[in-house]
């Protein structure tokens, strides 16, 4: 059950947030072999959310820098930022434009259009507020994760390689964790 009703945040400041990408980063994990997972991360490029009194009336705007993928093996790295995956000589970062805000069952969860490869798809975050505070220099800081799941051939992400043993290389399901820290703007 969807409620749209205003929601109290205990901290929640409305504003403009500006995300810190030094506290920030976007993971991801797909199955590998068939039999474990490959983890990697990227660096966020640039975030705003824009926060109204109803905190289910925000809007997000984020910015991945694509050439900024890490999975520890730099052989790996590169093939995955060639044209074979994310080409990212031709699409440089990763967009997220939210859609909506809503509270289901308790959870936040934040709609948007996710865009990879230059193909954009409906996405569906579940966020967990970590918190507010303020820092030692007197910045209001808020902290959150969110996750969600795609299929990674619905961005024309497609290449793979068979087994001998059975299966595939790399698996079409890939988990996105995102671990956020933002200021708001004075």
């Amino acid at each position: 059950m969807t409620d749209n009703t205003l929601t109290e945040i205990p901290g929640y400041k409305a504003g403009t947030w500006v995300l810190d990408p030094s506290h920030s980063e976007v993971g991801f994990s797909v199955r590998h072999m068939m039999i474990s997972k490959v983890r990697g991360h990227f660096d966020i490029k640039e975030a705003t959310l824009v926060a109204p009194e109803n905190p289910l009336e925000a809007s997000l705007t984020a910015k991945v820098d694509a050439s900024s993928l890490s999975t520890k093996d730099e052989g790996r790295d590169q093939h995955l930022r060639s044209a074979d995956f994310f080409d990212v000589e031709t699409y440089p970062t990763i967009d997220f434009v939210s859609t909506g805000v809503r509270l289901e069952g308790g959870d936040f969860l934040v709609d948007g259009d996710l865009t990879i490869r230059g193909i954009t798809k409906p996405v569906t975050f579940d966020v967990d507020f970590g918190g507010f505070g303020s820092d030692p220099w007197g910045n209001y800081k808020a902290g959150a994760t969110a996750k969600t799941v795609i299929n990674r051939e619905d961005f024309g992400l497609t290449w793979n390689a068979a087994l001998e043993t059975g299966g595939v290389l790399v698996g079409k399901d890939v988990t996105i964790e995102l671990d956020l820290q933002g200021a708001l703007q004075a």
